[in-house]
């Protein structure tokens, strides 16, 4: 299709002229700025532009959603207007971080390091709450089920070595991730944290007792007595660390001639890390981790219940501004030096609490569509993942987070007077009780049911209560009771994806291109997919790395970075399969095309191949959106199916053609 010029001018023109754009590149389906100042951004201009179906600001970039197939001429079109330098993603990418504040420069590194290692560490978690079972007393019986039945004991130990050790060797995943993240080599992040926690040194676990007896065990370097202690369970000296490491691996890669790389950066860079970590970095963070958590432990010790409070009652703002992140890393110093963490638990009642408040918005408001958001998004929520219910649901109505957040303050106050500790970061939410100690899982059920009961009941009687105003008054009705995504000025009606033969239809089948479970748009997480700013459509949670195709079709597009593609019916009807969010920063690592643009394919021909781990440890949601691109006149309406389901088999779109 041609590009009015106009437009696009207009586009520049609303961002704020070409002097205000840093940066701009685009992905299969926006353009992305780095602009030196969002102020003077027109959003009423952009809502009024024809090619324009919604903006957004995100981490620094503001995002403006033109759509696939269209969006690469838009760009070459506006480069032309500015001429600007065509930038690559990560030339945005970091142009926006510049524009972060300390803190959220901070926050957005600990989320990109614990993140990829979180699988682990939750694995890890619900392992050791198995293993809680068989041995903690008082559950079963009055002693341990292994007490009982001792033939079980030995099948508690090798499930407590299995779940121990991430947590053992924490170190060594932390410094995967963090010398990953800083830009250094994976493989000597690892060796660091191995090399911080390696047999020979005392373990930090027994340093305290070494200390009191006076047996800590040191080196003698020229006649200065370093204690030689391990860094088992802790955080900061491993991050520290990684980071000087990565920086000396970088300084001297530039420096060191290709032919003696090999024998002189690795060794190098260890070297001088590994003594810095023992002699400077290791005891100054080892004090100030302690310090911290010395703190944290005197607060909630002496003021117990302003600290449920505050943390069970805001954990849920923490959530929306990304903060939440930065307290696993709390969460798993605490368990290394103290063997519990008093913040998790509160972490997971709050989960339930908004995940409480979603559901009872299914016995409040009429629209179906978002009853069935509020079913879904709750079972999320239940089961540890809040952002569905949070964003999708109870932000959008209001009442529904506030009531989510008072019953979480209230169950906060009664875990931090009772000291209830989790021994391992487990699956938040309903599961969540595994990762707490035994003997204390009465108080935290009665947690439980306190978040369960308290933002029901409230969401329910206010957000009837409101209905009844509304009944009284129509005006106070679409806000609170009919509440919809907000909608773009210029945005289309539902369009469809399509399966069928050559022969005109007026009813079409898609068959899933995935398997896995299918889920409604609004629980995506990115605006533009989540608020149908792009068109209609679903989306998949895959089960397997493997997209077919979901009809006959002809291959019109194919991304560069091969995560995404469009297909293209008899009818003329385009489908766009975008596989995961953010996954364009991958650059195609761990994508596989086995389909060309221009080729012809058969329903259930094999597309496209990811590799699903690699995605999940770079950090990137697997979730695939499968959309209908708005402006495609010969589609009528979409009924949408969600549930499990299996790719080549299950329909999971139905679309109805005009005529």
């Amino acid at each position: 299709m041609a590009i009015d010029r106009k437009n696009v001018e207009d586009i520049v023109r609303a961002v704020g002229g070409k002097e205000n754009i840093e940066v701009a590149t685009h992905c299969v389906t926006r353009l992305r700025f780095s602009l030196y100042d969002e102020s003077k951004v027109d959003s009423a201009a952009l809502d009024r532009n024809d090619l324009v179906k919604g903006q957004f600001s995100s981490q620094g970039q503001f995002q403006i959603v033109i759509g696939p197939g269209t969006v690469d001429k838009v760009y070459d079109e506006m480069i032309q207007l500015t001429g600007g330098p065509r930038s690559s993603k990560d030339e945005v990418k970091s142009a926006a971080a510049r524009k972060q504040n300390p803190l959220q420069r901070a926050i957005k590194t600990l989320a990109d390091i614990f993140i990829p290692i979180l699988p682990a560490i939750v694995t890890a978690g619900l392992l050791l709450g198995i293993n809680n079972l068989l041995t903690g007393p008082g559950i079963f019986f009055s002693q341990s089920l292994v007490d009982v039945y001792p033939q079980w004991k030995d099948i508690a130990a090798i499930i407590n070595t299995i779940a121990s050790t991430a947590f053992t060797f924490l170190p060594a995943l932390i410094g995967w991730a963090a010398v990953t993240r800083f830009g250094g080599s994976p493989l000597l992040g690892i060796v660091l944290g191995l090399i911080l926690v390696h047999p020979d040194l005392l373990s930090a676990y027994s340093y305290a007792n070494a200390s009191t007896e006076g047996t800590v065990p040191t080196w003698n370097l020229f006649g200065w007595h370093l204690e030689r202690i391990g860094y088992q369970g802790q955080v900061l000296p491993v991050l520290v660390s990684a980071y000087i490491l990565a920086s000396i691996e970088k300084f001297l890669d530039k420096r060191v001639h290709d032919s003696i790389k090999l024998l002189v950066v690795a060794p190098v860079t260890l070297l001088i890390t590994g003594f810095l970590a023992f002699t400077i970095i290791g005891p100054v963070t080892f004090g100030i981790a302690n310090a911290i958590t010395s703190g944290l432990i005197y607060v909630f010790d002496h003021f117990a219940i302003l600290g449920g409070l505050i943390y069970g009652g805001f954990y849920s703002l923490l959530v929306i501004t990304g903060m939440h992140h930065t307290f696993l890393a709390v969460d798993v110093q605490l368990i290394g030096s103290e063997g519990g963490t008093f913040l998790w638990p509160m972490l997971a009642l709050s989960n339930i609490a908004q995940g409480a408040a979603a559901l009872a918005m299914m016995f409040v408001i009429r629209e179906q569509k978002t009853k069935g958001l509020a079913v879904t998004s709750s079972v999320s929520a239940f089961l540890g993942v809040t952002e569905p219910a949070i964003f999708g649901v109870n932000i959008r109505y209001r009442y529904p987070f506030i009531f989510g957040m008072i019953g979480s303050a209230m169950a906060g106050v009664l875990l931090t007077v009772n000291q209830v500790r989790a021994t391992s970061i487990g699956v938040g939410g309903v599961p969540g009780f595994l990762s707490i100690f035994p003997n204390q899982w009465g108080v935290f059920f009665i947690g439980m049911a306190i978040v369960l009961i308290v933002p029901f009941v409230a969401t329910v009687l206010y957000g009837r209560a409101v209905v009844q105003r509304a009944a009284k008054s129509p005006s106070e009705a679409t806000d609170l009771t009919d509440a919809k995504p907000a909608s773009k000025s210029g945005e289309l009606n539902s369009r469809s994806s399509v399966q069928g033969s050559q022969e005109p239809v007026n009813i079409l089948e898609l068959a899933s291109p995935l398997s896995g479970t299918a889920v409604p748009l609004e629980q995506v997480p990115d605006p533009a997919f989540a608020e149908k700013q792009m068109g209609e459509g679903i989306a998949i949670e895959p089960a397997e790395g493997k997209v077919y195709a979901p009809f006959d079709a002809t291959v019109a597009h194919v991304i560069k970075s091969k995560h995404a593609l469009i297909l293209e019916h008899a009818s003329g009807v385009q489908v766009l399969i975008h596989v995961g969010i953010n996954t364009v920063s991958l650059k195609g690592s761990g994508f596989t095309t086995r389909a060309n643009i221009g080729d012809k394919v058969k329903a259930g021909e094999l597309l496209l191949e990811f590799d699903m781990e690699a995605i999940r440890a770079a950090g990137y949601p697997l979730i695939t959106p499968i959309i209908i691109p708005a402006g495609q006149d010969m589609v009528e309406r979409i009924e949408e199916k969600t549930g499990p389901a299996t790719a080549k088999q299950t329909s999971i779109l139905t679309v109805h053609l005009k005529g």
